[in-house]
Order: structure tokens, then sequence, then C-alpha cells
């Protein structure tokens, strides 16, 4: 399967698991726990089936900007819209220079955090690897079975929940194959975090 056939959260579908801003029926946000950039539409259709999901339930999600086809990454060619002028207030003028000013060393502590603004923890790379980890873990191997396993990695905020998670998926893991495999998946889970 190409990438390009992958289905991913964006950044307003990952918001929508931890906040429910949208109240989306339950089937919809059911899809949307399952869509982990490792199921594409054939697989995601058949999950549909047993979530007695609308038929076009994948478009809904991508309709309303939750989920993306493609690699996860924002696309570079994506379309910007420019609001059009009319031909009165085009300026031939020259743009005039702006003032640069000299920038203050404040403290990132001491700025007021922006609305809307994303909270990136400073071991973002260990939180993405390990959630990464466990998320293909749970939809490999657990499956539909996994659905509240997703729901509990999507509501960890950083490493340190991940880890006190693993245990858990770890004893699913163990049902789901056997001890040897759970256990080696756990090793190397606790491996994913670089310090």
């Amino acid at each position: 399967m190409k990438d390009g056939e992958l289905y991913f959260k964006t950044e307003a579908g990952k918001r929508e698991i931890q906040d429910r801003a949208l109240r989306l029926p339950a089937a919809l946000r059911s899809i949307l726990l399952m869509v982990d950039g490792q199921r594409g539409q054939a697989q995601l259709r058949e999950l549909m089936t047993g979530l007695r999901a609308p038929d076009d339930a994948i478009e809904q999600l991508v309709v309303k900007g939750l989920i993306q086809r493609g690699d996860g990454t924002p696309s570079a060619t994506a379309p910007v819209e420019v609001p059009a002028k009319a031909p009165a207030e085009i300026s031939t003028a020259a743009p005039t220079a702006t003032p640069i000013k000299a920038p203050i060393d404040v403290p990132a502590a001491a700025l007021p955090a922006l609305p809307g603004a994303i909270n990136v923890p400073a071991d973002f790379g260990n939180y993405r690897r390990l959630y990464n980890f466990v998320t293909d873990a749970v939809g490999r191997h657990l499956g539909l079975k996994g659905y509240f396993m997703q729901l509990k990695v999507e509501r960890c905020a950083d490493v340190d929940a991940l880890l006190e998670l693993l245990p858990e998926v770890a004893t699913a893991l163990t049902k789901a194959k056997d001890h040897a495999f759970a256990s080696e998946w756990l090793v190397r889970a606790r491996a994913e975090v670089r310090s």
C-alpha cells in the first residue's frame, strides 16, 4: 500500500479526540479514533461495517478537516486563499519600508499563551516516537478490540503518561498474541524514549 493511500488524523482531528468540541456521532468518533496512519480506505471501510458507521464516514471526516489522506504532513502545495481586490484597491506605489526593531530578550515563560496555541512539550520527539510505536501495536495486533486502548493512548498528553500506559498495552498484547511477544514489545517500547 502506498503512503498516499493511508489516512492520518490532522491536528484538528487530534484536538477533537481530546475535547469533543464537534460532538461527533459515536460511529464517526470511532472511525476517527481508528485512523492511525496504518490503515487505508479499504481497511477503514471494513471497520465502518462493524461499527455501523454511515457509508460516507471517511468523506465526512475529511470534509470536517479531521483526517487527511497522504503521509500526514501538511501539503506544501495546498492552495492558499487570497482575498480578491477590486482594481481600484490595487496599489502601484512602491512598498514602504517598515523599521526593524531590535529583539527583546523575554523569557518564554513570561509570555502570555496565545489563544488556540499548541503547547509543544520539550520532549515532543520522544512523545511522537512512543505514540507512533504504541498506536502501531494497537492497530496491528488488537484491531477493533483495541478501540478502548486507542482512546487511552489519545488521552496521553506527554511521554510520562504514555510510559504509564505501556504495561496495560502489554497485558492486552499478551491476550492477543502471547507473553513472549508482549514482553519483547514492552522492552522495545521503553527503548523508544531516548534521553
